[in-house]
């Protein structure tokens, strides 16, 4: 092969189109160059990604990390196994049935429809199915057996809201001059939040459809700033544990590296020196709650906001739930902590109006300290052939009839309105609070979770109880109150309930602590047996390294609330 790779080399060489010697060898000396160049850029990005995780989660947390990666990958791999996927989706199969047999209505008197009638229905038909829809049997919230879900401001302010549907029904405020009212209405129930969270002069808002979209709306914004002004293309947010998921789903949705940091007891507060510690030239922004979703707890904000300022960078408050209740604390003399724009280095609130608001479902606004941070939410196409498009957030036309619903719940209930709810909301979350830490019947099996200031109280089994007749199951004790008729919201990591208090549920407050004593009561040390709901559910979430069966589960639950 030697003589032909010789003469082959000769040929190239006399070729009008080689190079000369010199030129080749530059050439060749310079693509060795760029490899080379490559490789140390590689090198550096992914050592840089490499120390910035070690500083970030330190040395035993990333070995902890990589050990659950590698156990849940390991995990993946047997549920692939032919023998084991079959019945995995045997149970899988059964479980979503269950659940279609519980939601989904059947059997004699059941009709569903599913075209169109061949000729309209009279409207006194129509108003029959409607209240035969309504008397459908379900869990009373009316009765104040439902946590949180139902934020209800009695049926007087239901029946106005109904007027204010019935007024604007056909009113889209993507069209301020066809529909005057309506943007005059949103300018103010935004101004009138934004007074409510101490904004300062020049503050700014948006309204949108609910607490995720506030959320989505606010990580938008600081993704998009921080690739404007600081030129992120990697970019990361730093979130409580305990932080709605709606943060989460943010991440998912745009493409954002979510870092969650611990909560840990006895305070259940954001840890600081974590967040310190996962800080970096990609971070755009940092969460707090007032309160958070699982606990009712309040995080230290004043904290956050001084790393905000140290790192300049946006930290967002999520006030959804808390919304007009904590802001309502002080006046109603309960104990306050400091949480909005009075706080220098907060730069956006989220607040759902939906909930302690109590306007109708689908309200709730995001505010700015400015309006230069407002703008960087907004989506507008100048050369589209439709003409220029813009709109203030995620969603184009909006139902004018739900601002006006809350424009009228706002200037109905007034500062007196939401002082009374408050007293009366807060008032019985303290009396649960103090019944679960006082009474003999509970205060050896149960403990709250950390210290809640609002509305929400949430409880947990002791770590170590004094005598193994005081343990119980918590997801047993949800089950157990479950078929009392109460519908509570069952936690995991670590396992415990929550109740968020609601004008209904104050109401009952004390049935629901009676309650809780008896099936404390009738749990107290059966920590085996048959699993109920909850307990099948969450015991099996928390015991799976890879939760793929719990999304398949979850995902037959939504593909459920289709099914006809």
């Amino acid at each position: 092969m030697a003589p032909k790779s010789s003469r082959l080399n000769s040929l190239i060489a006399k070729s009008p189109l080689a190079l000369p010697a010199t030129r080749r060898a530059t050439l060749t000396h310079s693509v060795n160059a760029l490899r080379n160049l490559l490789l140390l850029l590689f090198l550096l990005r992914y050592t840089r990604k490499t120390y910035l995780h070690l500083r970030g989660y330190g040395l035993l947390g990333s070995i902890t990390r990589l050990r659950r990666q590698i156990w849940k990958q390991l995990y993946t791999y047997f549920l692939r196994l032919p023998f084991v996927q079959s019945k995995v989706r045997a149970d899988v199969d059964k479980a979503v049935l269950d659940l279609q047999t519980k939601l989904v209505p059947s059997g004699p008197g059941v009709v569903n429809y599913t075209s169109l009638p061949p000729k309209g229905w009279s409207g006194e038909d129509v108003r029959k199915e409607l209240e035969r829809l309504g008397d459908m049997k379900h869990t009373r919230w009316e009765d104040g057996r439902v946590s949180g879900a139902v934020y209800h401001g009695g049926n007087e302010l239901a029946e106005l809201q109904a007027e204010a549907f019935k007024r604007f029904g056909v009113s889209n405020p993507i069209h301020p001059d066809v529909f005057p009212g309506v943007r005059k209405m949103e300018a103010e129930v935004v101004a009138m939040v934004l007074s409510l969270f101490h904004a300062p002069e020049g503050g700014a808002g948006v309204s949108t459809s609910g607490g995720t979209e506030s959320i989505l709306s606010a990580v938008l914004g600081a993704r998009q700033k921080a690739y404007a002004e600081r030129g992120v293309r990697e970019p990361e947010i730093i979130l409580p544990e305990t932080a709605h998921t709606a943060f989460r789903k943010a991440g998912e949705y745009f493409n954002i590296k979510v870092h969650l940091v611990p909560c840990p007891a006895p305070s259940y507060r954001v840890s600081l020196p974590h967040v310190k510690r996962l800080l970096n030239s990609n971070t755009i922004l940092l969460v707090g709650s007032a309160p958070n979703f699982p606990h009712g707890i309040v995080d230290d904000i004043p904290a956050l906001s001084a790393l905000a300022l140290k790192h300049r960078l946006p930290l967002h408050v999520d006030c959804c739930l808390g919304s007009f209740m904590i802001a309502f604390l002080a006046k109603s003399g309960f104990e306050t902590p400091d949480f909005d724009f009075r706080v220098p280095g907060v730069t956006s609130i989220s607040v759902d109006t939906h909930k302690y608001g109590f306007a109708p479902k689908g309200n709730s606004v995001v505010l700015y300290r400015s309006a230069a941070l407002r703008a960087w939410q907004y989506y507008i196409c100048p050369d589209w052939s439709g003409g220029v498009y813009a709109s203030p957030g995620i969603a184009g036309s909006r139902p004018g009839a739900l601002i006006a619903g809350c424009w009228a719940t706002i200037m109905n209930l007034g500062e007196e309105g939401y002082i009374s709810h408050c007293v009366q909301i807060v008032g019985a979350a303290k009396q649960l609070e103090d019944a679960i830490r006082t009474s003999p019947s509970l205060k050896h099996s149960l403990r709250v979770i950390g210290k809640p200031l609002v509305s929400v109280v949430a409880f947990r089994s002791p770590i170590n109880a004094p005598v193994d007749e005081h343990l119980v199951d918590l997801y047993a004790v949800a089950d157990g109150m479950s078929h009392r008729g109460w519908h509570l919201n069952a936690l995991q990591d670590p396992p415990g309930i929550h109740v968020a208090v609601t004008l209904p549920v104050a109401n009952a407050i004390g049935e629901l602590i009676s309650d809780l004593e008896a099936v404390v009561g009738e749990c107290r040390g059966k920590t085996d047996g048959t699993k109920g709901d909850a307990a099948a559910l969450y015991g099996v979430a928390g015991a799976l390294p890879d939760k793929s069966v719990v999304r398949e589960l979850a995902g037959g639950f939504l593909d459920t609330l289709y099914k006809t």
